[in-house]
């Protein structure tokens, strides 16, 4: 079989997030200065779809790290309503893969007239929301031709972590970032087949996270409905407990995305109490009661973990959409630029 555009897509990660961390290398380090002075007491993202994910995974980061809350803001809120927010002292960060969105590119030239620091993380340095911002982080990631991003949300998440890890000065963080692309290349290599066995003629999944491994989660939930057809929902393995556990009896398949953080036991036991009422439990990061462990690249920082894990449920994903007849490359109903107001 001719190789889909993802499955190349996927490949290419490790050379897309090297290549990041040379050529814009700069950049960050510009913007994670002008962050250092100001001090921002809060930051704000912008974002929609798996840009939105990458996002998520910045406010884990960014909260864990500088203890700064970091908040989602509606992109309508400029776009349709015309309120302006008073942003003064914050950091304003649009995440898009195109950056063209009418929406997404409002918000940030509201953000900035509204007095915040402005930062774009796109794969189009020139476009509008690349030039509407104060920095613009280029992912450099090159052309992604499926529907379904995956190299570049993985260096959206990289840019936010870098962006982060420079701000902060956390040394740790650094070497992991530069570390990454050897574990990616360890994750394509990983074997999920025994989760791509029982999702073959799945109906509906649960796929659960806490921290950033929860923002790997959506994205998760949000690929097995674009590239697969299949009715997945991400929940953090806490909430998944208020209320939606209740639909969960007899062979009802989970994934639980766990990273060696202070989470991780309470992930365990999420699992191990949904295992208990008949669920398919699949866990990564450690041996589950009644489930499925998966492996998963060991000895990693745990901000950088749940990335790693995101390439290797996009390379077992796009075998699974084969495998459930579906092409990847052309999710039904969908285009690779979503533009909306």
């Amino acid at each position: 079989m001719t190789q889909t555009h993802m499955a190349r897509e996927v490949a290419e990660i490790p050379g897309a997030v090297a290549r990041f961390l040379v050529e814009t290398g700069p950049e960050v380090a510009q913007a994670a200065a002008a962050m250092r002075r100001l001090n921002p007491g809060l930051i704000v993202t912008v974002a929609r779809g798996s840009s939105d994910h990458a996002a998520t995974y910045l406010k884990y980061a960014a909260e864990l790290l500088a203890g700064i809350p970091v908040a989602s803001v509606g992109p309508s809120v400029a776009s349709i309503y015309g309120r302006p927010l008073r942003l003064a002292g914050a950091v304003c960060v649009g995440i898009s893969q195109s950056g063209q969105s009418p929406d997404i590119v409002e918000m940030m030239r509201a953000g900035r007239a509204g007095g915040a620091l402005s930062v774009a993380i796109t794969n189009f340095e020139n476009s509008p929301m690349g030039l509407a911002a104060n920095h613009c982080l280029g992912l450099r990631a090159g052309v992604e031709q499926s529907v379904a991003a995956t190299k570049t949300f993985v260096v959206s998440v990289l840019a936010g972590l870098a962006l982060v890890a420079e701000w902060q000065e956390d040394d740790a963080l650094r070497q992991a970032i530069a570390d990454l692309p050897d574990a990616l290349e360890q994750a394509l290599r990983l074997d999920w087949s025994p989760l791509a066995a029982r999702l073959a003629r799945a109906g509906s999944a649960y796929v659960l996270g806490r921290g950033p491994a929860f923002a790997i989660a959506n994205e998760s939930a949000l690929k097995l409905k674009e590239t697969c057809g299949l009715h997945a929902e991400s929940y953090s393995a806490a909430e998944v407990l208020h209320g939606p556990a209740a639909i969960v009896q007899s062979q009802f398949p989970v994934l639980a995305l766990g990273v060696d953080d202070a989470a991780l036991p309470h992930v365990i036991a999420t699992a191990e109490r949904l295992a208990a009422q008949g669920a398919d439990v699949f866990l990564t990061g450690a041996p589950v009661k009644g489930g499925t462990e998966l492996p998963s690249v060991p000895g990693l920082h745990p901000l950088v973990a749940p990335l790693v894990l995101a390439t290797s449920f996009y390379r077992f994903v796009e075998e699974l959409a084969r495998r459930r007849g579906f092409d990847p490359d052309t999710p039904p109903h969908l285009r690779k630029v979503t533009e909306t107001v």
